[in-house]
């Protein structure tokens, strides 16, 4: 088993900044991906962003391209999400995803393990 726990949430203004941390444990050489989702009020979970183990290779939502970075240090077995130029739309509790695979996924399916989550609010 692996266990993610991500951090880093908070209130922010619009156009501000934060960055978001999903510290692994247990079996982690088991993980390949990992990757970023979403999910706000009333709506379905979203893809957000994703990595493979390298860091190599990178995908985004079209929603947050440009503004949001992801990396990972494997030694520390951590990924990060840094979202620049916060929207009110970006609203959302963000969870953390690990997968066994080795290819980069925007499915939920596609990822094994899960966070509890971290709340962000951005107010305009």
């Amino acid at each position: 088993q692996v266990q993610l726990v991500e951090s880093g949430g908070g209130l922010v203004q619009a156009g501000g900044s934060l960055v978001l941390s999903c510290a692994a444990s247990g079996r982690t050489f088991s993980v390949n991906a990992m990757g970023w989702f979403r999910q706000a009020p009333r709506k379905e979970r979203e893809f957000v962003a994703a990595i493979n183990w390298s860091g190599l290779n990178t995908v985004y939502a079209d929603s947050v391209k440009g503004r949001f970075t992801i990396s990972r240090n494997n030694r520390k077995n951590t990924a990060y999400l840094q979202m620049n130029s916060l929207k009110p739309e970006d609203t959302a509790v963000y969870y953390c995803a690990a997968g066994r695979g080795s290819d980069v996924s925007t499915a939920v399916a596609a990822y094994d393990y899960w966070g509890q989550g971290t709340r962000v609010t951005v107010s305009s």
